[in-house]
């Protein structure tokens, strides 16, 4: 089991990747800022970074998903516990990967932990306690604040918009070239004070598309850190407990953000699209406000060892972003939440399971 259990832990890792990294990039490929291409690049370099600190600032985050406190550290050292973990979770997110449809990792852990030690122990001994005040309340809570918080957000952008004078955007003429006397000579254009929000150089080097779209790119980034961040570490969690021969705990966790980086870059498609194109529409300005939300929150979750999901969350957000537009898709979102009831479930069946199957 302790051989099976870092190529499960890599495959959870992978199929991570590939259900959650373009996810904090799915608003700029919604509102044609990037194309996927360039979404992909920027969440999958974005992702790395938050990988590479989450063994310094999120290491609290590692002890939640050991299973402690829920099961005995006996139960939680025993490799045949965390490969059913890993596997149960691992081919529930798979299954959802497959379908397009965007889900937690975190909810997948959590209900491969519950379903691992409800076939290891019996009911007596298993703490379900602790699965309410450590897991399910803050994954509960998590998507509706952030879609209050966008919606809000939203809100107030929408006020700026329609208070804008149409002399607030700022164009600086380009010099042109003058005829004087027979001499050549430079003479600069005057300053042109116009709203140039859709026409990018029309006669100048700024324009409000220019500086929306740099905060809309810096917002992306900031929650693709965060989403290595929160991430890395519960699936690093799997392999922090038990010895595995010459792999440090460096190396393990640089194994896991590698194989989400992978998992993100080569199936990631599907699910970018549900999120980018198939839930609201979605526009710079609007974009913008959902990815600073969620990356307020799921930093300060990770810092605080708070399991929250980066996919609730950044779904959270675009359902608020697109309640204040009113521009919802119903249908979509409805397969999308019916996907969120049976994650946990799911993977708790899987993990049970496994584990059976192991015996």
């Amino acid at each position: 089991m302790t051989v099976l259990l870092l190529p499960t832990v890599l495959l959870l890792a992978y199929a991570n990747g590939a259900n959650d990294n373009l996810k904090p990039t799915a608003t700029l490929f919604g509102a044609g800022t990037l194309g996927f291409g360039g979404s992909r690049r920027l969440a999958t370099a974005a992702q790395i970074a938050g990988s590479a600190v989450s063994l310094v600032l999120a290491t609290r985050l590692t002890e939640a998903f050991r299973g402690q406190g829920l099961v005995a550290d006996s139960v939680v050292a025993d490799p045949s516990f965390l490969f059913a973990v890993g596997l149960g979770a691992a081919a529930t997110v798979l299954l959802a990967t497959r379908l397009g449809l965007p889900i937690s990792t975190t909810h997948a852990l959590v209900g491969g932990l519950s379903g691992a030690a409800i076939a290891h122990l019996p009911w007596a001994e298993i703490h379900f306690g602790v699965l309410g005040t450590r897991y399910f309340l803050p994954l509960a809570s998590s998507p509706l604040v952030t879609a209050a918080l966008a919606g809000v957000g939203a809100v107030a952008l929408r006020r700026v918009r329609t208070s804008r004078r149409d002399d607030d955007c700022l164009c600086i003429g380009e010099p042109t070239r003058a005829l004087t006397g027979g001499t050549a000579a430079l003479t600069a254009s005057p300053m042109v004070f116009t709203c140039a929000s859709d026409t990018r150089d029309a006669g100048g080097v700024l324009t409000l598309d220019h500086l929306t779209d740099g905060l809309h790119l810096a917002s992306a980034s900031a929650l693709g850190f965060a989403r290595g961040l929160n991430d890395t570490p519960k699936i690093f969690a799997l392999l922090s407990v038990a010895p595995l021969a010459g792999l440090g705990p460096r190396a393990a966790l640089a194994s896991v953000a590698a194989a989400m980086a992978l998992g993100g870059w080569w199936h990631s498609r599907e699910v970018a699209r549900t999120l980018a194109l198939e839930l609201t529409e979605i526009e710079r300005g609007n974009g913008t406000v959902a990815n600073l939300v969620s990356s307020a929150v799921v930093i300060g979750a990770s810092a605080m060892g708070l399991p929250v999901s980066t996919t609730h969350v950044s779904t959270g957000s675009l359902l608020g972003i697109g309640w204040e537009s009113g521009r919802l898709r119903p249908a979509r979102i409805r397969q999308v939440l019916a996907a969120w009831l049976f994650t946990l479930p799911m993977a708790a069946a899987l993990a049970f399971a496994v584990t059976w199957a192991a015996r």
